[in-house]
């Protein structure tokens, strides 16, 4: 079965909140492959189970690389270069590679203390300002932009600039003309001073490192290096987070039962926080399409060469074939196979760091705040990659 006379339909489907469009349940019984259209680009097969996710994510026929310079299926007008996210191997092994020497387990979990002193900080001046405080602006933003700028280096006064910049490359607000292009401009020109600093007095931080192995090895190209720090790592390093974290505060706000039992076994925290990555939707849509670079079947469809795919991780994470009655938040889920940072090559760099920090963070809410509820006066937004509370007003 081919793309001829299939109905094409426009994406993403509408969506409620944190909750996953019933769309997906339906294309995953009926139509696992199936025909969509963004809002910009070219059409795109859509493919909603587990396997074929899978599949697409990690099989070697399946190309990033293809797609830079085409017409590819998108949320944004413009058509920009994906970076490390718009490689194949050897060169994305490359780049991964050195910046993985960051996020290793063991490095990673030696910033627990600092994620912690962090986290006891913002909510010591959330407390400070009084209640009801917006959970988003003063904890769940500031929080991962203050730990991955520290890991690159970055100097404490800038940081409201970061925060400007992450917002507006997932946000709506780079879904229009000309933004993107300044905000990135504006980006690649700091870090380009931020590097020359690097040169003129080495450092110890990420980005001396990244430095270092483009001037002694030869690793890095300077546009590669520039892209690897700003949108590779700033913005990589921070949206699940700011965006999860506040989903996940409201989901279990709304599922009384399963907070309850977190608060009486808090040694849960671990196997809750991968319940809510797989069952809170972080992104709009499924995105940065791969394309086949042979013909390629799945589930019973002949994917052509050179056609682009999508694959819906919050559809995989809800495939029956694979978790347990999957429509239901089980924070006890033993196994959890979740795809919500990706799988394969271009699985998640800072997917640990990003565990450790939703983990500390949502520990520290419980411990601090046991009568944490949320006002009705939130706002919801729904940019080009990530999903969430605009605005979260809590009590406690």
């Amino acid at each position: 079965m081919t793309a001829v006379g299939r109905q094409v339909r426009r994406y993403p489907f509408p969506m409620q909140r944190t909750e996953v469009s019933p769309m997906y349940a339906t294309l995953r019984r009926s139509e696992p492959v199936s025909r969509v259209r963004l809002p910009y680009g070219e059409p795109a097969w859509l493919v909603t189970r587990y396997r074929d996710v899978r599949t697409v994510l990690s099989d070697p026929r399946f190309s990033r690389a293809v797609a830079q310079g085409l017409d590819q299926p998108r949320m944004r007008v413009e058509n920009m270069n994906d970076g490390i996210m718009g490689m194949d191997p050897p060169d994305h092994t490359r780049l991964r590679r050195l910046a993985m020497k960051a996020f290793t387990a063991r490095r990673v979990e030696k910033m627990r203390v600092t994620v912690g002193r962090i986290t006891t900080e913002l909510l010591d001046a959330m407390v400070a300002g009084g209640q009801p405080a917006d959970l988003v602006r003063h904890f769940a933003r500031p929080l991962p932009v203050t730990v991955i700028c520290g890991l690159l280096g970055v100097p404490l006064e800038d940081y409201p600039r970061f925060t400007r910049w992450t917002e507006a490359f997932t946000n709506d607000e780079s879904a229009s003309t000309g933004v993107l292009a300044t905000v990135g401009r504006e980006m690649d020109a700091y870090f380009a001073e931020l590097v020359a600093q690097r040169r003129r007095r080495p450092t110890d931080d990420l980005l001396g490192a990244l430095v270092r192995a483009r001037d002694d090895g030869d690793k890095l190209t300077e546009t590669e290096l520039i892209d690897l720090a700003g949108a590779g790592l700033l913005t990589a390093g921070t949206e699940t987070v700011s965006c999860g974290l506040p989903s996940f505060v409201y989901t279990l706000l709304r599922h009384p039962q399963a907070l309850a039992t977190l608060r009486a076994e808090p040694e849960l925290m671990p196997s809750a926080v991968e319940e809510l990555l797989r069952f809170v939707p972080i992104n709009t849509a499924a995105m940065f399409a791969r394309y086949a670079l042979q013909d390629v079947e799945l589930s019973g469809v002949t994917v052509r060469a050179g056609e682009p795919v999508l694959p819906s991780l919050a559809a995989a994470n809800r495939d029956p074939d694979v978790f347990a009655d999957p429509d239901r938040l089980d924070l006890t889920r033993a196994t959890n196979p979740h795809v919500t940072f990706g799988y394969g090559p271009h699985l998640c760099i800072g997917a640990q760091l990003a565990r450790l920090e939703l983990q500390v963070a949502l520990r520290a809410l419980l411990d601090r705040f046991p009568r944490l509820d949320s006002t009705d006066d939130l706002e919801w937004k729904f940019g080009v990659i990530v999903r969430g509370p605009a605005t979260l007003p809590i009590t406690w």
